[in-house]
């Protein structure tokens, strides 16, 4: 068995491709167009040739170095090339770009009117394994005598010792005409906003107040990013700048569009927050203006992790193992932070749920005060003392919570103790005044409102009284009690004989010993034994 499991093993070896490395990189489409580019910056066309599929084989290093150069000044002329990065540098090419598996769309060119499709064909290299060079379609419609018949704009504006002198394959003066065509775009870019936000300014005057304004606003500096992108890329083939330098410049032009997009998301976060708060403000809805701040910063996160893969993958980076990298890493990071990911999820449920809100007095576990601060790790209360107590969110969530915030009414239930000399004629009274005095009152409940002798107990007569005030204010309430209470022990006094008093007799024993007796109303007549 374990022969048998050998024997696979080796055959499943052997029958993988192990291909030599190409010495010129032509392995896969990206590396064939970098090779290129490389060759013909370096003014060696006859290395740039073996990157071409030449119709005949007769004459190759002549008639492929000729190609090779009508090629790039084709290129130079009028042309759209791919950015580097968004060529597939995997053996196979792109698969799902609607063409046969052995072509790779890179570009296209346009001479007289007529356009040319710039595309790879994979072939099989000598040593086996693919080898990826300009179609031989491709080649053949490049007409080696006519391309570069007519100069370029910009080659008609330099002067000779500016097109003459090279820096890094290109002529210095195309490096000074991409600068001016970036200021030029900028410039250009700079105007088409301005008059565009005047004229939505002058027509629509909704864009004068929020949260109109906070939009245009947002919208004005990444669409001049964006525009200058476009333009520049525009300008540069139409004044025919090195293909070499478009090249180079595409990447950069990428980014900048991306953060013109990430830019134009980031500032309608805020722009949309900042009105949602002050509205929610207005409202007094503490809790939705946490909501509105939790998903402000969320958003801001993921559009930087979202940008920050887009720019790595536009530099060439393989961010699929990166973010593979990351989801191990994420794994063991969670593992070792359980308590910040409790926490976190303790926020979410504290934001959603809304138990309670930034301003609510509410007690949790042995702690009472002031919400102050609902973060994303913790909450802050202050308490009746003015310290600040912090409590994970985590461990918040899990806690009884009693909010005071949501109380609509307050009970009030005092317990009133009458002697026991009192009669029943005047506990009669004494019961009819005390309810005369909660239905005289606007602010009790008088569906709840009850007075009742309840209790005949051993040194007092006990009626109980209950009730509800109607308001949700702590103040207001104490006054309303005390008002309550006042008129019900002046009612007890005059109708009544007045409230029992707790009292300790001490008794005198034959021995002259002395004792504390149990508790007793003063008013008990009784004699001692």
């Amino acid at each position: 068995m374990a022969s048998f499991a050998q024997e696979t093993e080796q055959d499943t070896v052997a029958a993988a491709p192990a291909w030599p490395e190409d010495s010129l990189g032509r392995r896969t489409p990206r590396g064939t167009v970098t090779g290129f580019f490389s060759a013909v910056a370096d003014q060696d066309y006859t290395k740039a040739a073996f990157y071409l599929n030449l119709i005949s084989p007769i004459d190759t290093i002549q008639d492929g170095a000729a190609t090779a150069k009508a090629l790039q000044r084709l290129l130079d002329q009028n042309s759209r090339f791919l950015p580097r990065s968004w060529i597939s540098n995997e053996p196979d090419g792109r698969l799902d770009d609607d063409l046969p598996p052995n072509l790779e769309r890179v570009g296209s060119a346009t001479l007289d009117s007529l356009q040319i499709d710039l595309v790879l064909e994979k072939t099989e290299g000598a040593e086996g394994g693919p080898i990826w060079l300009f179609s031989a379609e491709t080649v053949r419609k490049i007409p080696v005598a006519a391309v570069g018949a007519e100069a370029t704009v910009i080659e008609k504006t330099l002067p000779n010792f500016l097109e003459d002198n090279n820096l890094g394959g290109v002529p210095v003066g195309h490096w000074i005409g991409m600068l001016v065509i970036a200021i030029i775009s900028y410039l250009a870019a700079w105007g088409l906003t301005s008059a565009l936000a005047w004229l939505i300014h002058y027509i629509w005057r909704k864009t004068r107040e929020e949260p109109t304004y906070g939009v245009i606003r947002a919208f004005s500096l990444p669409i001049r990013l964006y525009l200058t992108a476009v333009i520049l890329v525009m300008l540069s083939q139409r004044f025919g700048i090195s293909i070499i330098l478009r090249q180079r410049f595409s990447e950069f032009t990428i980014i900048v569009g991306l953060v013109a997009v990430l830019l134009l998301l980031w500032r309608l976060v805020d722009a949309i927050a900042n009105f949602s708060r002050r509205r929610l403000t207005h409202r007094n809805n503490m809790a939705g203006i946490s909501i509105v701040l939790f998903l402000r910063r969320a958003a801001k996160v993921a559009l930087l992790v979202i940008g920050s893969i887009a720019i790595l993958d536009t530099l060439g980076f393989d961010v699929t193992t990166g973010l593979a990298a990351l989801g191990i890493g994420g794994i063991a990071l969670a593992l070792g932070a359980q308590k910040t990911v409790e926490n976190f999820v303790g926020s979410v449920t504290l934001i959603t749920d809304q138990p309670v809100r930034v301003g609510d007095f509410c007690t949790v576990g042995n702690t009472s005060g002031t919400v102050e601060q609902i973060g994303m790790r913790s909450t802050r209360i202050r308490t009746s003392e003015r310290t600040i107590v912090t409590i994970p969110n985590g461990d918040f969530s899990s806690q009884k919570i009693e909010n005071f915030a949501f109380r609509d009414r307050f009970l009030f239930a005092p317990a009133l103790r009458l002697r026991y000399d009192t009669s029943p004629e005047q506990i009669q009274a004494v019961l009819s005044a005390l309810r005369e005095i909660l239905a005289s009152h606007d602010k009790v409940d008088q569906g709840s409102a009850r007075v009742r002798l309840t209790e005949i107990s051993t040194d007092s007569l006990k009626v109980e009284i209950f009730t509800y005030i109607l308001t949700s204010d702590f103040n207001e309430q104490l006054e309303i009690k005390e008002s309550l209470l006042l008129r019900m022990m002046e009612a007890v006094n005059t109708q009544g004989k007045g409230f029992a008093l707790p009292a300790q007799q001490l008794l005198v024993t034959e021995n002259g010993n002395s004792k504390a007796d149990h508790r007793k109303d003063i008013s008990d007549t009784s004699p001692e034994v």
